[in-house]
């Protein structure tokens, strides 16, 4: 299986920036396409960025042209940074991994935006 440790979350005023890094371990041979997510108290889990095995990149409409994900396939990690952060962005955000039918998560990472 896979497992997925994510890092980097905080605490930050608006405008600031803040890189999550999520490190895959296990049968990392099998992912296909990582992303991350994020969840608000009282809200669904939605996709904010997600990187394919070929580079290509998806982003939320909400965070296009302020946040940016990449990996690091020697590190096996993916990278989230985000800039001109808004208290909207507040959440919890998970790292995902998607391959062979299999879907793993990461414990998530707190990131708090303030006004």
């Amino acid at each position: 299986q896979v497992q997925l440790v994510e890092s980097g979350g905080g605490l930050v005023q608006a405008g600031g920036s803040l890189r999550l890094s999520c490190a895959a371990s296990g049968s990392i041979f099998s992912i296909n396409q990582m992303g991350w997510y994020r969840q608000a108290p009282g809200k669904q889990r939605d996709m904010v960025a997600r990187i394919i095995n070929g580079g290509s990149t998806n982003y939320a409409d909400s965070v296009k042209g302020r946040f940016t994900i990449s990996r690091d396939n020697a590190k096996n990690t993916v990278y989230l940074q985000m800039n001109s952060l808004k208290p909207e962005d507040t959440a919890v955000y998970y790292c995902n991994a998607y391959g062979f039918g299999q879907v793993y998560w990461g414990q998530g990472t707190q990131v708090t935006v303030s006004s």
